[in-house]
């Protein structure tokens, strides 16, 4: 950890296909392993960091992975606003944010129950979709197979991003079907 006087920030804004999620690249990390994605503030344990980004106007999730803190916005909120607070936030509590932060990690849980098949499917993602939606701000689960069906679920940026629907799940599928089964469907699992 740094004191204020060998604190230097440095932030780098990128667009994310999703028009409602930015990403906001860092020069110091957020998440050293694995990745957070938050969609209230109830979610955010032992992340202050998150906890603050929440009180930005406009805030309507987070999704931390290694130096990449992505957000997205409710529709009705300008950028440029969302933009100015989230700076402030991240100047005032990254001196003081710990990447290692304790949060639970219900995914390697998830992961290690699931049944072979939606483990070869996680594993061919990890190596060819997973990176990209990463980058962008997002990830995704698979979470049932079944009768050649298989249902996904977007996190991050990408659950209300317009290509997530489209692009991104005929790409998923086309992978899918190269590698795993020619009569693959892969559809967006309904939100309760």
């Amino acid at each position: 950890m740094q004191t204020n006087n060998e604190f230097f920030l440095d932030v780098d804004i990128q667009p994310t296909p999703n028009p409602n999620a930015l990403k906001f690249i860092l020069n110091l990390p957020v998440k050293n392993q694995g990745n957070s994605t938050y969609k209230s503030p109830s979610e955010c344990a032992d992340n202050h960091l998150a906890l603050e980004l929440f009180k930005v106007r406009g805030v309507d999730q987070l999704h931390f992975f290694e130096n990449v803190i992505a957000i997205t916005k409710f529709s009705y909120e300008d950028w440029d606003s969302v933009e100015k607070s989230v700076m402030k936030v991240l100047e005032k509590e990254m001196p003081s944010h710990n990447p290692d932060y304790n949060d639970p990690n219900p995914e390697e849980d998830r992961r290690r129950n699931l049944s072979p098949e939606l483990q070869q499917i996680e594993t061919i993602l990890d190596r060819t979709i997973r990176p990209g939606l990463q980058g962008d701000g997002g990830d995704i689960q698979a979470l049932s197979y079944q009768d050649n069906i298989l249902m996904v679920k977007y996190q991050g940026a990408c659950g209300t991003c317009p290509s997530s629907t489209t692009g991104t799940l005929e790409a998923i599928k086309a992978i899918l079907r190269d590698e795993l089964n020619p009569e693959i469907e892969v559809y967006i699992a309904p939100e309760f």
